[in-house]
């Protein structure tokens, strides 16, 4: 199951089986194109759209593997 929170807020629950193309698929089709590597990942977006804002923390949590957590910047916004 996959989880993501933006700014702790939960948004989004996910299970595989939903998916339009299945991880196998995605990582057949990748890898024709491009080598992966340990720790790639490859990101298909959210079922719904998400407003992300300057600032905001969003955190992926799948089940196995330690949560990815990234720092969003708006680079259009003055610090």
């Amino acid at each position: 199951m996959g989880l993501l929170l933006i700014s702790k807020r939960r948004i989004k629950c996910a299970v595989t089986s939903n998916m339009t193309f299945l991880p196998w698929n995605l990582i057949s089709f990748h890898s024709k194109v491009m080598t992966l590597l340990p720790g790639d990942i490859i990101s298909t977006g959210t079922p719904g759209a998400v407003v992300i804002r300057n600032g905001d923390v969003v955190s992926c949590e799948i089940d196995g593997f330690t949560p990815l957590v990234n720092s969003v910047q708006d680079l259009k916004v003055e610090n």
